[in-house]
């Protein structure tokens, strides 16, 4: 009975999820009540605003761009910007585009994407585009052992 139940709820969540639209969010509220099965749908429109404030509007820069990602031994370095390196930091260097500007990269391969700020310039091979922190390649790559991906820049509409 536990089985069929668990199942049940999970199918439901599964069509939930695959009918929701992208202008509204949709969650699975569990009541405080005696049935502990009941679940409420309910609609949090407020969280997507709040969230579009709060990240910014993003436009497209380039597609396919080759990343890669800073070595240890830049880490406590000066960048060009002046600041110190913290490859724990979700930070990026850039050929061209202004330090402090805001940028989200997205792995093609699996969707996963992050928001760094661009504090230092390269990186400086003809084939990479951007240099990203460790930690903000790590969190995005699909392979941990890869040096490189290809990538999404999409850079912050003030």
């Amino acid at each position: 009975m536990k089985k069929s139940i668990t199942l049940f709820f999970l199918l439901a969540f599964i069509g939930i999820l695959s009918s929701q639209s992208s202008t509204r969010q949709r969650t699975l509220v569990q009541k405080d009540s005696i049935k502990k099965s009941k679940l409420v749908l309910e609609t949090q429109d407020k969280k997507i605003d709040s969230l579009v404030n709060v990240l910014g509007i993003f436009k497209p820069f380039k597609k396919e761009a080759h990343a890669s990602y800073y070595a240890d031994k830049f880490n406590g370095r000066r960048t060009t910007s002046g600041r110190k390196f913290d490859n724990n930091k979700y930070t990026a260097a850039h050929k061209k585009l202004p330090f402090g500007t805001k940028v989200r990269v997205t792995n093609e391969k699996n969707g996963k994407w992050v928001i760094v700020e661009i504090t230092d310039r390269g990186p400086f091979v003809k084939s990479r585009e951007i240099d990203l922190s460790k930690r903000a390649f790590m969190d995005i790559t699909s392979n941990k052992g890869s040096g490189g991906m290809l990538v999404t820049i999409e850079v912050m509409d003030k």
